[in-house]
């Protein structure tokens, strides 16, 4: 522990991290292996691990042991040679898979769903919101609770055994499965409120607004810019967890509700989609989305569809959507000037869409009349929404 003017640093020492990532040579998802391995180092970085190594590899087929035998080797040099105290894989492992990881390097072995889920429990901040986290904690951890506790006895603590990880050590699967069956219960009464508020909103006809988009696309500048709403809005992953709900006067000063929660990502865990579903449910109310999309990421096409899946899973796709294209000022001086490709893809897959900088301020209020246009319909004589007319005048 070091010190420093006769004080004891008390800050949590950094985990030496290193990732491994695997692509699968002819995949067809669009997604680069680069991009990916950037993501989880990002993720990495969140969770207060320092990254000190990254090993991508291309494969033909799965490997039993995620990377090949060669790469396996080379992997067991990096953990010894660099001191690595936890290697992160980039996909989900199977309980199997990291055990026999665990016993090939000797250090702690995460994937990237426990990754992800240390993450939300750090940004967790209601009660409801750590609930379920320590929910989809749980049921991630439970087919792993045989002979898979043997790194959290050896090294506690750290990135992926925060929350039940620290508590459910020697514990068995009856007492898990009835710590979840509790948690569960806890979450339906939730469901059940927001059910009840939902019906209380329909009653009154009040409009309701959702964002979504992929995690860090900035839904909660825009959230703040449209209603002053005060919710924090960092340039960090999953800054936001918590669903905040705000009213929200449109040009013509009929009201509606404006809703921000939590942010999608590229192989978001099935245990967070599941514990995450009464929160997510609240969108099932939405008139209308703002899907907020980071039109400086290289990725912005890719993390637009990401977020359209997760919808389509959720049964949400059906909802109106207004494409928000966001952070315009981190890619162009001119919001009138030449745009990347992404942002004419971006365009031209979309009804609707408003060119932004919640950071600047740009396109605000141009997104104000495309919201109401939508719920309050008024089309000119010319057959032309006012908000597009203005969006296409921006793109001339």
């Amino acid at each position: 522990m070091s010190r420093r003017n006769g004080l004891h640093q008390t800050r949590p020492k950094s985990e030496r991290a290193c990732l491994v990532g695997v692509g699968l040579r002819g995949d067809e998802s669009g997604w680069a292996l680069e991009d990916s391995m950037a993501e989880l180092a990002d993720l990495a970085r969140a969770a207060n691990a320092e990254v000190v190594s990254q090993l991508p590899q291309l494969l033909a087929r799965p490997a039993r042991t995620y990377v090949g035998r060669g790469k396996l080797e080379e992997l067991k040099a990096i953990v010894y040679d660099e001191e690595i105290d936890v290697v992160i894989f980039d996909d989900e492992l199977a309980p199997a898979q990291q055990k026999l990881l665990e016993d090939e390097l000797q250090v702690k072995v995460i994937d990237r769903s426990s990754l992800i889920l240390d993450v939300f429990a750090q940004r967790a901040r209601s009660t409801e919101g750590k609930l379920q986290i320590e929910l989809a904690q749980s049921e991630y951890l439970l087919p792993r609770l045989a002979g898979q506790w043997s790194h959290l006895e050896r090294l506690g603590g750290g990135i992926g055994t925060r929350g039940p990880g620290e508590t459910q050590i020697e514990t068995d699967r009856r007492l898990v499965r009835t710590r979840i069956s509790r948690m569960k219960k806890q979450l339906r009464k939730v469901r059940d409120q927001r059910d009840a508020q939902r019906q209380n909103r329909a009653r009154s006809r009040v409009r309701v607004i959702s964002l979504v988009g992929y995690t860090n696309a900035g839904k909660s500048a825009i959230f703040n810019r449209l209603t002053s709403g005060g919710v924090i809005a960092r340039n960090q992953l999953f800054s936001t967890l918590d669903t905040t709900t705000r009213q929200l006067y449109l040009p013509d000063n009929s009201p509606a509700v404006l809703t921000d929660t939590v942010g999608f990502i590229h192989k978001l865990p099935a245990a967070v989609v599941a514990a995450f579903r009464a929160t997510l449910e609240e969108m099932d109310a939405a008139d209308l989305f703002l899907h907020v999309v980071d039109v400086s990421q290289r990725s912005a096409v890719r993390h637009a569809a990401v977020v359209d899946e997760v919808l389509d899973g959720l049964g949400l796709g059906a909802i109106p959507k207004v494409i928000v294209l966001n952070k315009l000022d981190r890619i162009t001086d001119d919001p009138a000037g030449d745009l990347p490709d992404r942002v004419h893809e971006l365009i031209a897959a979309s009804n609707r869409h408003a060119l932004t900088s919640a950071e600047l301020g740009w396109g605000i209020e141009n997104l104000r009349t495309l919201i109401a246009e939508y719920l309050n319909p008024s089309v000119p004589e010319d057959g032309m929404p006012l908000a597009t007319q203005a969006a296409e005048a921006t793109q001339a």
